[in-house]
């Protein structure tokens, strides 16, 4: 527990009761990895053993769970980059920002407020270090674009395995390699703390990249000693337990280890500053895993259930959380904690109760469901470019998932698929057009499905990650935690199909979602599907 009697301290040291007041707002810390599913060396006691928590070590996330709550059920809102960051940095449903709720063609509406700018107005030192809000125009918009930026002393932590391999190939140790890389960060970082008022509070958005594919083969193992076999037995059902694969999820955790490596040195520089007891730290991921399937893009407990460990000033700490969180939820926690009125406009829920209660297990009643939703991701392989709308609830029991257009390809159209008598060269697996599916990052695992797509192992999970789905999915949580066997359709479960299915719809009026007005057609109209237009930046138009 970290609580300091703030007004006595300041009062003791001659601090005048209107900069007591000012010093008493903490500072806020979001540490927040691209593609970081919920995976870290804290969950594997939670989940048990055999799982992919048990492969990797997370001791600087492990840390702030311990000191403060560790959520077992945390969710993004919608499992796709800037969309998901869209929903935490307004406070409401990512199909309330209107051009925001996509990746491809995405543009923030400035009049949407966002906590970051509410606190830079009130007094907030602002800082950030890489990604925040993009793809999207202007990038990083709700956070001031690069007005805030410490980023001076190199990002080369963004691509950390290829760095790191390049510094080891060049005579130095593993050791030495992410030193070097590490201490960017830690100038980084030292330059926002350095730039500092006296008693000014701060608010620094940590946002690497490295967990985002592409990786180095062999990472993992090489870099953070995760030997792949010892993930035999552990991979999830819905992906092939194959060399490869293991090779792949290994490279995968080493990149979580790194960004874990991360959040060492920022605890260590406001250690340094005095600064850490007074600093409320927010720790998790915006959505599941890139190239594998039922991972990013999806709305399968694989694709939205992220890690989330909040520590800090007003926490009580050494809990287990079993809440179901939504990240937007964090919006109006990060206002009230800065003491800031939150605009009515926000949906989200702050977390200030939870925070200081000293319950753990299930702390408010209420919290007994969240909502995911999906829209436009990348730009679809079909000439309309068309989205692969979704939206779902899930609660304690059960997940239910509405395709809203069944016949079109969750992932992408099947064309020009590789011929599965070859093996794919390094290029190709880079290649995001490839095999095409392109609302799923390439990669090996990718690959191997394709490739195996017609072998006795293969078919089948490649039809459950690629092939059509039906309207209606309905799974039991517990009972099958991976969610293999859709229920809907099962007449023992059509009530509660229906019930789920009436209280999502019913969210989904109330928040006034797009994809319930007309058929949705907003979300399939220009500029929201289509081709991309002119006022949005495009690779191949360089």
């Amino acid at each position: 527990m970290r609580l300091i009697p703030w007004i006595a301290l300041l009062t003791f040291m001659g601090i005048s009761p209107a900069m007591a007041a000012e010093a008493q707002r903490p500072n806020i810390l979001f540490a927040f990895a691209d593609d970081w599913g919920r995976l870290a060396s804290a969950y594997a006691a939670l989940d048990g053993a055999g799982t992919l928590s048990d492969c990797v070590q997370t001791p600087n996330f492990d840390r702030v769970a311990k000191e403060g709550i560790l959520f077992r059920n945390a969710f993004v809102n919608a499992p796709s980059c800037t969309p998901c960051r869209s929903s935490i940095l307004s406070g409401q449903y990512f199909w309330r920002t209107g051009r925001a709720a996509i990746l491809q063609g995405a543009v923030w509406d400035s009049t949407i407020p966002a906590w970051p700018l509410l606190l830079k107005e009130s007094g907030y030192h602002m800082g950030k270090s890489y990604k925040v809000w993009s793809p999207g125009t202007p990038a990083d918009a709700p956070y001031g674009k690069q007005e805030f930026a410490y980023q001076k002393a190199g990002g080369r932590i963004n691509q950390f395995s290829q760095n790191a391999t390049k510094i080891v190939a060049s005579g130095k140790t593993v050791a030495e390699a992410k030193d070097e890389l590490l201490g960017e960060v830690r100038e980084n970082f030292r330059q926002f703390l350095a730039a500092q008022k006296p008693n000014q509070p701060f608010c620094f958005w940590y946002g690497p990249t490295n967990v985002h594919r592409s990786w180095t083969a062999g990472s993992g193992k090489k870099l953070w000693a995760i030997d792949p076999d010892t993930l035999k037995g552990k991979v999830p059902p819905f992906l092939p337990d194959v060399a490869e694969v293991r090779e792949d999820l290994a490279d995968y955790l080493g990149e979580v280890a790194a960004f874990d490596a991360q959040l060492g040195v920022l605890f260590e520089e406001l250690k340094k500053a005095k600064q850490y007891e007074n600093t409320l730290i927010a720790i998790s991921g915006d959505h599941g895993p890139p190239g594998f399937a039922r991972g990013k893009c999806n709305l399968y407990d694989f694709g939205t259930r992220v890690p989330l460990a909040i520590a800090g000033p007003g926490v009580k700490g050494g809990r287990t959380v079993d809440d179901l969180v939504s990240l937007p939820d964090l919006a109006p926690t990060f206002l009230e904690a800065a003491g800031l009125k939150v605009p009515d406009v926000m949906t989200a829920k702050s977390l200030k109760n939870v925070l200081e209660s000293s319950k753990s297990g299930s702390v408010e009643a209420s919290r007994d469901a969240v909502y995911v939703g999906r829209e436009r991701h990348v730009e679809m392989a079909r000439a309309e470019y068309l989205p692969y709308p979704q939206r779902a609830i899930r609660t304690p029991e059960y997940l239910y998932i509405v395709n809203f257009h069944p016949e079109r390809y969750p992932m992408g159209e099947h064309y020009n698929l590789a011929p599965t008598d070859k093996a794919p060269t390094e290029q190709q697996l880079k290649n995001t057009t490839f095999i095409t599916l392109p609302d799923e990052d390439s990669g090996p695992t990718k690959a191997w499905m394709v490739l195996n797509r017609d072998t006795s192992l293969g078919k089948p999970l490649f039809d459950g990650a690629y092939g059509k789905r039906p309207r209606e999915e309905l799974y039991d949580v517990k009972k099958d935690p991976y969610q293999m066997k859709n229920l809907a359709g099962d007449p023992a479960f059509a009530k509660t199909a229906k019930a789920l299915e009436e209280r999502l719809f019913a969210e989904l009026k109330r928040s006034k979602d797009p994809r319930m007005i007309d058929n949705g057609k907003y979300f399939e109209s220009p500029p929201l599907a289509g081709p991309l237009p002119d006022d949005v930046p495009h690779p191949k138009r360089k």
